[in-house]
């Protein structure tokens, strides 16, 4: 059922980095095409302010929302009518988060670099973040979880959420992101969808009279389709952004010992995302993917979302990628970098223990993505599209800003000043040793 392309033997070691990247599968993503269609509903929301994001709901998302700001009694009602046994699981989703999370707030740590003279490293929280919530083919309350508890973690003094506006739900988003908001006590919460969700937080919002009705963010972080990517590039630097973050992905790396079954399970459970999702197996076992083969064709046909997962399975995102063995398939799942990265090998915490590039590793057969996606503790807010290379998943250090708070004395700065002014001198800056010397010029 998947494409396959054959690393093996010389196909594999003729390839350098960038080459490998460009053989494995990968779905096309084209920010910069959207960036054109974007722009002016930015631009639109800039000088519209609520009036355009009301008329952009409507537009793009079938209703017109009766306000843009979601009334607090409609997040309590959204709450009161939770099913007790989502609640439940949202509420252990929380706990859970809030253990990992808990474990990643950085100490203030002061450094004496000479007597009289100190550096202290003080991690401060942005002032304001716009967390985004997607809510088109699917309802993502567990991203509410994943963005909102790192930002609370982190003391972030003002957290905001969007998402798109429902024509089932009034026009205010799905109730069930409505009452995880409720649960973690957020109660700023818009009917804002896609790129004008963004333009929102980045530019603030005004009503026909002036009156605020939206601040803007200094951070905006959450998934998104393309546009809320395309949205976060193009008003980057006017708002910090998390990443901007492409279809998701999974990679398995699997020897023959893995169950095939676990592994199609697994790799529907991403396609099941959307049309673009990308689902990859490295093995070194043509047996294994044969076997996976035969457990994709009957479980996607089973499955409730069935066409989309095969779309899914049959695109060019998607694929076998055949090594010799483990260690070259440790080279491809590190050129992939996948968003998502599935270790189902003998001995797999060892394997997984050598993997440099992945937004989140999974250990063996009794940890699945879907585990991450709910209630490992782990976020599930990571980077895509071979980011992992150089990015992070969401975490509190996202919401959180590191300042030096230089402190020397007088004798501390005299003992350094020839230092300074010497190299001052050679990058052709003098008034930079001037600015040392001038302070000790009573001395002469």
């Amino acid at each position: 059922m998947l494409s396959r392309i054959d690393l093996r033997g010389a196909a594999l070691s003729d390839l350098d980095a960038r080459g490998l990247r460009a053989t494995l599968p990968r779905a096309e993503f084209d920010v910069e095409a959207a960036l054109d269609a974007l722009r002016p509903i930015c631009e639109h929301v800039e000088h519209g302010g609520e009036q355009a994001l009301l008329e952009l709901g409507e537009k793009f998302d079938g209703v017109r929302p009766p306000s843009l700001r979601v009334p607090q009694e409609v997040l309590d009602a959204a709450l009161a009518d939770l099913d007790p046994a989502v609640r439940a699981a949202l509420e252990e989703s929380i706990r859970r988060a809030r253990l990992v999370h808990s474990d990643q707030r950085r100490q203030t740590v002061t450094t004496q670099v000479a007597p009289g003279g100190s550096v202290t490293e003080k991690w401060i929280p942005v002032d304001r973040v716009g967390l985004y919530v997607p809510g088109g083919k699917a309802v993502y309350p567990s991203s509410v979880v994943m963005n909102v508890v790192p930002a609370q973690l982190a003391e972030v003094g003002s957290i905001a959420v969007a998402s798109p506006p429902q024509r089932d739900n009034g026009g205010y988003p799905h109730p069930t992101i409505l009452a995880a908001c409720a649960l973690l006590g957020v109660d700023e919460v818009y009917a804002a969808g896609g790129a004008q969700a963004v333009a929102m937080f980045a530019y603030g919002a005004r009503d026909a009279d002036g009156a605020t009705v939206c601040e803007p963010a200094t951070l905006v972080t959450g998934p998104g389709n393309i546009y809320v990517a395309a949205a976060k590039r193009l008003l980057k630097g006017l708002i910090g952004i998390d990443a901007e973050a492409g279809p998701t992905e999974i990679a398995i790396l699997a020897d023959g010992t893995a169950d095939p079954e676990l592994v199609a399970a697994d790799l529907i459970s991403q396609a099941e995302h959307d049309e673009l999702a990308a689902s990859v197996l490295v093995t070194d076992s043509t047996e294994l993917a044969d076997a996976v083969d035969v457990a994709l064709a009957r479980r996607a046909a089973a499955t409730k979302h069935h066409e989309r997962v095969d779309v899914a399975l049959r695109g060019r995102q998607s694929g076998t990628v055949l090594v010799d063995d483990v260690d070259a398939g440790l080279r491809v799942v590190d050129a992939y970098a996948a968003e998502h990265l599935e270790i189902q090998t003998a001995d797999a915490a060892a394997v997984a223990a050598r993997v440099r590039n992945a937004g989140a590793i999974f250990v063996g057969s009794f940890a699945p993505v879907s585990l991450g996606d709910y209630a490992a503790g782990s976020n599930h807010v990571l980077p895509t599209g071979g980011c992992a290379c150089h990015s992070s998943g969401l975490s509190v250090q996202s919401f959180l800003r590191g300042v030096h708070i230089v402190d020397y004395s007088r004798d501390a700065l005299a003992e350094v000043a020839d230092t300074v002014v010497t190299l001052a001198n050679s990058e052709d800056l003098p008034a930079h040793g001037e600015a040392v010397t001038a302070r000790f010029e009573g001395d002469r």
